[in-house]
């Protein structure tokens, strides 16, 4: 992940939830719950989409 320029707001090697938005994603943004635990928009090529395991996403959403 990329955070220049968002060092407070974005962590490097952190998972992050991103939500839903078309219109974001049309504009090659997502929609990222960041540090602040608000939601805003970053560039996609900021981050690299990861696969888990049911059981592991189960955890890392609980968390």
């Amino acid at each position: 992940m990329d955070n220049e320029g968002y060092e407070v707001s974005l962590e490097k090697r952190k998972i992050y939830v991103t939500l839903r938005d078309p219109a974001a994603e049309k504009l090659d943004m997502l929609r990222i719950v960041d540090e602040s635990g608000e939601d805003y928009l970053y560039p996609k090529t900021f981050f690299r989409e990861i696969a888990l395991p049911l059981a592991v996403k189960r955890a890392v959403l609980a968390a």
